[in-house]
Parts: structure tokens; sequence; C-alpha cells
């Protein structure tokens, strides 16, 4: 393994100083407050150098902030998937995925509302989403067409925006997740 040089370590750094600024100024005021001068004022260097690190300004960053949300919630469905038992795969998956977009709102909005030109079910999706994708359609079971992967991952796409506009009961989600499970468990 090759050891970092100490310019090599700044310019990680940095980088990361970057990205955590961008996601704290997410998850406080959303992604239109997120400005590179902004970011650039946050870790007290120039736009210069903050381009250095990001050439294609803010959309770079909310496209890295992104893909590591997406390593991010495979890890945590992966994790629900292999800690569960056969009857409450899809339950445990559910509230993993469920849970992290609760928790991370402005990295779930990177994830899935801002601009990514990439989609899921395709040869060409990235790894890490692909891998997302991938758990998810494991959970269920299902083909390697992904079509029953993509409507339960809507589904509960749809079920985290509903519950974050109030437009659905939180103390309802676990007979949702439920139905949800009586949908897909054991396909």
């Amino acid at each position: 393994m090759n050891e970092q040089s100490p310019r090599e370590r700044r310019y990680e750094e940095r980088r990361r100083a970057i990205v955590d600024a961008a996601r704290h100024r997410a998850d406080d005021e959303g992604w239109a407050a997120v400005t590179t001068r902004h970011l650039a004022e946050a870790i007290g260097y120039s736009q210069p150098v903050l381009y250095g690190h990001f050439p294609g300004g803010k959309a770079e960053i909310v496209l890295t902030v992104a893909m590591e949300g997406f390593v991010e919630l495979t890890r945590r469905c992966r994790a629900a998937l292999d800690d569960a038992e056969a009857r409450g795969r899809v339950e445990s998956v559910a509230d993993a995925y469920l849970d992290f977009a609760r928790s991370h709102p402005a990295v779930y909005e990177a994830m899935f509302q801002q601009a990514i030109d990439a989609e899921f079910a395709v040869a060409h999706t990235p790894a890490d989403m692909r891998a997302g994708f991938d758990v998810l359609a494991e959970t269920i079971g299902d083909d390697a067409r992904g079509c029953a992967t993509e409507t339960f991952w809507a589904a509960l796409h749809g079920m985290h925006l509903l519950e974050r506009a109030g437009r659905m009961r939180p103390e309802s989600r676990a007979d949702r997740v439920a139905e949800l499970s009586a949908r897909y468990a054991n396909r």
C-alpha cells in the first residue's frame, strides 16, 4: 500500500472539508444555499482552490455527496439484509433505507433529486449506484431485468418523500413496511 505524501494528504483533507461543508450547509439550508463562494469561505480557501479540487464546481460536489450517499445507503441496506432472518429481509432493508433517508435529507436529495446523469438498472450504471440497486434486488429476489426492484425502490422512495412532506402518518410506517413485505417477500 502506497503511503500518501504530505501534499496528497493536504489535497484529500481540503477535498473532504469541501464536501463536509457542502453537506453541512445543505442540511441546514438546502442545496440552493450551497455556493462555491460560500464553500470557499467555509474552508478558508479561495474559489480557485475549490475549483482545483472540483473542476465541475457545485455540480461535481453534489455528485460526490450523492455517490458517497449511495455507498453509505448500500452499506446500511447490506448490513440489514445480512442481519435479517429470512422472514424479515424486506422489513429490515426497508427500515434501513427509510432510516437513512430520514437521517440524511440533504444527502438523499443529492442522490435522488439533484441532476445525476445515470440510470440504475443498466449495464453502464456507476458501480456505487448499481450496488445499492443490487442489494434491493437481492432483498426481494428479483431477476436480472430489475423491474420488480424498480417498483420496490419506487415504493421506498415514495414513502420517504411522503413521510418527509407530512403526507403519511409516522405511526403507520411499520404497517406500510409490513405491506411491502407481504408483497415482496418470498418472490
